[in-house]
């Protein structure tokens, strides 16, 4: 078992910045896939970034050259650093790690508000 919890939401206006994080707990040896999700209000839930063990990277088209993911494997934190903020950017956002039996944890989200 896997437990996460996302800290590192608030208020900004548009153009600001904010860097979420992502603490694992628990079996954190079986991660092999760590991503953020989005969702906005009366929208499905969407991938904005994902990282692999390798360290290779996966964007959104929506946020490429903004947002950026990485980890940090000793503090098993996961992080979305968000700049160039958007009204559109506004929603939950949500850490979901992977395992190797393919079992998927998530977060309990983390509000991300943009005003314009």
């Amino acid at each position: 078992q896997v437990q996460l919890a996302e800290s590192g939401g608030g208020l900004v206006q548009a153009g600001g910045s904010l860097r979420l994080s992502c603490v694992a707990s628990g079996s954190t040896f079986t991660i092999n896939f760590m991503a953020w999700y989005r969702q906005a209000l009366g929208k499905q839930r969407e991938l904005v970034a994902g990282i692999n063990n390798a360290g290779t990277t996966n964007y959104a088209d929506s946020v490429k050259g903004r947002f950026t993911i990485s980890r940090d494997i000793v503090k098993n934190t996961v992080y979305l650093e968000m700049n160039s903020l958007k009204p559109e950017d506004t929603a939950v956002y949500y850490c979901k790690q992977i395992d190797w039996s393919g079992y998927d944890y998530w977060g309990q989200g983390t509000q991300v508000t943009v005003s314009s």
